[in-house]
């Protein structure tokens, strides 16, 4: 199934999308949020799907917003390609690099990339995100964590580099300003993925490609991801995960190369749909 979540801002209501069509569900569900996760909300939407089309269309002209509702947390794993940290000159981590960015940064998959005042370093990152289907807390093996993931989507990890890495402290100013997290346009539930550790994955500026990657370089892959972060804290039903990004990204050019006001981003990942954002200054 891939769902995904329409309207303006702050008023979107769930839907599915079936061949193409956008289906509302705002009648039967509230929202794909952390209720809906945590109480087997999947079992219950794949239960009425047989019936899916007496469900009333959406208007073309109504803006697509981020697959889920506003997450409790946004958790991201840096450096977590091999191809990635070669192309940072870093040696591959021994644990997960672990971070967060502020659950406000979601947005929807074709809203504008805000590059922040005084900014001179936003960067892209192509990414995979995972949606945590049901809490998970002290998980005890790697097998049992696929149980715990509701669906992946793609995630754009917008970052501002001389905030992150030059402006002292942790990297959370980087990371955590407005719009700096695209995600959707759907999120696919697992039984729709063949192989989650071996999607293609590109990036475009103005129709450049600048990242062309595969989750088949991923050190720790989504599994032991959950595992891992369920040691530390207890993921909740509708978090994200982003998890990590493959190489290509601005900082890592010689020159370093950054977005600017008016250029045009498209993010696609095999089988979870492509995203495309115009950034605008501040």
């Amino acid at each position: 199934m891939k769902l995904i979540r329409f309207g303006e801002i702050g008023n979107e209501k769930p839907g599915v999308l079936i061949d193409g069509k956008r289906k509302d569900l705002s009648s039967v569900f509230n929202d794909w949020d952390n209720n809906f996760f945590q109480n087997k909300g999947i079992d219950r939407l794949k239960e009425m799907m047989p019936d899916i089309d007496s469900f009333p269309a959406i208007k073309d002209s109504e803006r697509w917003g981020a697959c889920v509702a506003r997450p409790g947390k946004v958790i991201c794993v840096g450096l977590n390609y091999s191809d990635h940290a070669e192309e940072s000159g870093m040696a591959i981590p021994k644990e997960p690099i672990i971070f967060q960015k502020g659950s406000n940064t979601v947005v929807g998959p074709y809203d504008d990339i805000i590059i922040p005042r005084n900014s001179k370093c936003t960067d892209w990152e192509v990414e995979l995100g995972i949606v945590v289907g049901k809490n998970a807390r002290y998980l005890k093996s790697v097998d049992e964590a696929n149980e715990y993931i509701g669906g992946y989507c793609v995630s754009h990890d917008v970052s501002e580099r001389a905030f992150q890495l030059e402006r002292g402290g942790q990297w959370t100013k980087g990371k955590s300003c407005d719009n700096f997290n695209p995600i959707g346009p759907f999120l696919v539930t697992p039984d729709e993925i063949e192989n989650v550790n071996d999607l293609s994955m590109q990036l475009y500026v103005n129709d450049k490609l600048m990242q062309n990657g595969s989750t088949k370089y991923m050190i720790f892959n989504c599994d032991y991801i959950i595992y891992y972060l369920s040691q530390f804290m207890t993921l909740e039903a509708g978090d994200i995960i982003n998890t990590g990004t493959p190489p290509g990204v601005g900082l890592g050019m010689k020159p370093p190369v950054y977005l600017k006001k008016d250029d045009v981003v498209r993010i696609i990942i095999e089988g979870l749909g492509e995203q495309k954002q115009t950034c605008v200054n501040a």
